[in-house]
């Protein structure tokens, strides 16, 4: 099956594409291109997945470079190619000027936030769900991006399928701590059941990326609601399903 990927006009002409589930080698819960190498699905079987990413992103296996995700708020700059068997950075953001270098982010829920400025040729990458979005991952991989001369009038950022309002449900200790960072935060949440909220991450997502100076979008795709496309972390766990697939984003000079 080919592969089905999602790309922002926005982004152009850089290299980039936001992968959907469809097309990969893997099956069961995992069904279709699960990237995840920290699922429990096949490793050879991801390893499949993530070759078929690096061919239609045209670099070669070693070139698709990956970051041992915590949600935090760090960023690493690359300059070569990660060794296969090489301890990855822990980090959760990438920052690049160097052509054939490709950046992948993992996701199922969170946010998977691509970055470019063709002018300076500096790309991003940054895996933001509530934690390092609230702690400032998208900040930092602009900061990253400047250091390597990017402009940050000339950034453009998408943020790619995460999901959507409708289906991130959280208590109030969630919203006690945007509440701490700024009272404002308040309008990215809606009223629920009980003492129930539903959090909008893409929006916020979108206003730090804003307010950090540059320009963005979401795609509008939510990966909890189209189950034929995207892995949910969030779905399968309402579905009590032992594991879940890993979306992968990639961009590349």
């Amino acid at each position: 099956m080919t592969l089905e990927i999602i790309t922002s006009d926005s982004l152009s002409p850089v290299h980039h594409g936001f992968f959907t589930r469809k097309g990969g080698a893997s099956s069961g819960v995992f069904h279709g291109l699960n990237c995840g190498a920290g699922s429990s699905d096949q490793s050879d079987i991801v390893q499949i997945n993530r070759d078929r990413v690096a061919k239609s992103m045209d670099v070669a296996d070693r070139n698709l470079v990956f970051v041992h995700q915590i949600h935090s708020a760090e960023v690493v700059t690359v300059t070569d190619p990660m060794e296969p068997k090489a301890p990855r950075p822990r980090a959760d953001a990438m920052v690049t000027n160097q052509p054939g270098l490709a950046l992948a982010i993992l996701t199922a829920d969170c946010q998977p936030v691509l970055f470019a400025d063709p002018k300076a040729g500096v790309v991003g990458a940054a895996h933001a769900g509530w934690r390092g979005a609230l702690d400032g991952i998208l900040e930092n991989t602009v900061d990253a991006m400047i250091a390597l001369g990017a402009d940050r009038d000339n950034i453009t950022a998408v943020v790619g399928p995460s999901i959507s309002q409708r289906a991130y449900e959280v208590g109030p200790e969630f919203l006690d701590a945007f509440l701490m960072e700024d009272q404002a935060n308040a309008r990215f949440f809606a009223g629920g059941q009980g003492d129930r909220m539903h959090f909008d991450l893409p929006a916020f997502g979108l206003h730090k990326l804003r307010s950090a100076g540059v320009n963005a979008e979401w795609t509008r795709h939510c990966t909890y609601s189209d189950a034929d496309r995207f892995f949910s972390y969030r779905r399968a766990t309402h579905a009590k399903e032992a594991d879940y697939g890993r979306l992968i984003s990639v961009i590349r000079l």
